[in-house]
């Protein structure tokens, strides 16, 4: 029989149990795939812990990858063998998901399971953070935050690619040190935001901000964005941004201030394909690192979820069914 690790009710880490569930059936339009890695995001988190109002009982995940086993009717795109990727699934914290599959993403030859599993979500969230919220040219300056972060060394990747000078910050030495081999030009302490940028810059600011912190940093994002910069806020770890008065834009220099989510930039096969070939095909050619920090057994799911909430995780956290878990 396969197995799930589901969530009965809210609860902490602890809370996870291993349960035996009948093999999905696809429907139409749909992929049953045989899950090889499956990412573990914050949001599952908020989902297990009640922050969020969810159903329960409930098998998290939405950031899988693994083999097509069956395919449902009227699905056209996709054949049995065929290895696929998705950020916009549901269960993948299981041995088998249903996958919609215009929602699938194929996985080349080149690419491991485990990064397959790894980068959808953190890296199709990079390549329209400098592709669409503001597209980022050679000779910009960006500062990102987090840069020993999944997101964050994808990111650092990406720009640099791109020919960017970057700017990120870190919260410890080892995490710095990552982060440079990413290729952060300059990695600041948080506390450093903005007075070293600044400084760094000759006074001027840099183009963009990518924040992904919120609450803590949206003040320091602001005053290190020079005249007519970008600040794209795309997260809150820290907590949301309360509400400010629009002028501060004005204040600061006519500045730009966006708020998007990655299901904004999939909407399409089209889109999705875009994207996630770009980045598939960097990872095969051996031009972009994913940084996959820890891997844990699925059944090991409530120590993966205790690992991302104390912060002190870099790169991608992943479930393997049926593997073991390496902590780092």
């Amino acid at each position: 029989m396969p197995y799930a690790l589901q969530v009965p009710h809210a609860g902490g880490p602890d809370v996870f149990e291993r349960v035996e569930v009948d093999r999905p059936v696809p429907g139409p339009g749909q992929l049953l795939v045989r899950v090889a890695a499956a990412g573990v995001n914050f949001i599952e988190t908020y989902q297990r812990s009640g922050v969020y109002q969810v159903s329960y009982p409930l098998v998290p995940g939405s950031e899988g990858a693994g083999t097509v086993e069956e395919v449902g009717p009227d699905v056209t795109r996709f054949s049995v063998g065929d290895r696929v990727a998705t950020a916009e699934g549901s269960g993948s914290y299981a041995d088998f998901m249903v996958l919609d599959a215009d929602k699938a993403l194929r996985v080349p030859d080149g690419v491991s399971d485990e990064v397959a599993g790894a980068i959808p979500l953190q890296g199709m969230t990079a390549h329209y953070l400098i592709n669409n919220s503001y597209r980022v040219q050679p000779g910009d300056t960006v500062l990102t935050y987090a840069g020993a972060g999944g997101v964050g060394q994808l990111l650092i990747q990406l720009l640099k690619l791109r020919g960017a000078t970057v700017f990120t910050t870190t919260s410890t030495p080892d995490k710095a040190e990552l982060a440079r081999a990413a290729g952060a030009d300059h990695v600041l302490a948080y506390d450093e935001v903005p007075d070293r940028v600044r400084e760094l810059t000759d006074g001027r600011g840099v183009e963009v901000v990518y924040d992904g912190i919120g609450k803590d940093t949206f003040e320091g994002s602001l005053d290190a964005l020079r005249t007519r910069g970008t600040l794209v806020l795309f997260g809150g770890a820290s907590g949301q941004v309360p509400p400010f008065d629009l002028q501060q834009l004005n204040a600061h220099g006519s500045l730009t201030v966006t708020r998007p989510k990655l299901a904004d930039f999939l909407l399409d096969a089209e889109e999705r394909t875009w994207r996630s070939s770009e980045l598939f095909g960097l990872v095969a050619d051996g031009t972009l690192n994913v940084a996959i920090g820890e891997r844990f057994a699925l059944e090991d799911a409530g120590a993966a979820h205790r690992a991302l909430e104390s912060r002190a995780t870099t790169g991608k956290v992943i479930l393997v069914p049926g593997g073991t878990t390496d902590r780092g």
